[in-house]
């Protein structure tokens, strides 16, 4: 396999960084604040119904999950409630473009290693600014050949980057988190596709089948994927 590829792509948020942890705790406080209107279980629900409804128009990130937040307060209370629980919806957005960047354990290793016999390419989604500004934050944005922050991760926007980075689909290989986004369309083109799990899953990025394809790899971690793309390394080494 390492033999034919020359790109290998990450995602970002639960992949490079921590990312769905924070949307987690603010979903938390965002029930907590409904309480009085609603069970939480069912402002989780009505909140992730009126984010898949706004997909096509706000696309993914903080800035479109606040504003989801603020329309299903209005709407799961039938416009009849204080202002500064608004106020508070702010807040929490705020809060979550303020979060530190937080690497995941191996990353800089696996990037050094991999960075002199790859082109290594950031291939996330989100919101354009606040992806710019965790880049900046992390101190890995010089190992890495092109940044592509991606309005959404379908076959067509994967196929648009592997003409941009002018390859054969079958010299580029994802790696992330998310099994509906960076492994099946990328797979779906010809390419390979590396799974890497992250302890939470946005309930949008679930699938409920198995993935069998000979282009497709699971790995426990991201240190994992050094044994199948530097085989020689790890036979020296070992």
């Amino acid at each position: 396999m390492h033999n034919n590829i020359k790109v290998i792509a990450f995602d970002a948020d639960d992949t490079l960084w921590v990312n769905e942890t924070y949307f987690r705790e603010a979903e938390d406080q965002f029930t907590i604040m409904l309480e009085d209107f609603l069970p939480r279980h069912v402002s989780i629900k009505e909140l992730f119904k009126t984010e898949m409804d706004n997909m096509s128009l706000y696309g993914y990130g903080v800035k479109a999950f606040v504003l989801s937040m603020l329309e299903t307060v209005l709407r799961v209370t039938e416009n009849n409630i204080p202002a500064a629980y608004l106020g508070k919806v702010i807040q929490i957005g705020r809060d979550m473009l303020s979060k530190p960047v937080i690497m995941l354990e191996g990353v800089e290793t696996v990037l050094q290693a991999l960075q002199p016999h790859y082109r290594l390419v950031v291939a996330t989604k989100g919101d354009l600014l606040d992806q710019e500004r965790k880049l900046r934050l992390s101190g890995i944005e010089h190992y890495f050949h092109h940044i592509e922050i991606m309005s959404d991760k379908q076959e067509n926007d994967y196929a648009k980057l592997i003409k941009r980075l002018d390859i054969q689909p079958a010299e580029f290989m994802m790696l992330g988190n998310s099994l509906k986004s960076d492994v099946l369309p990328v797979l779906s083109l010809g390419g390979f596709g590396g799974h890497i799990p992250f302890h939470t899953t946005w309930e949008h990025e679930r699938i409920d089948f198995s993935i069998n394809h000979p282009n497709f790899y699971e790995f426990s971690t991201i240190t994992d994927t050094l044994a199948k793309l530097l085989p020689e390394q790890n036979a020296v080494t070992e």
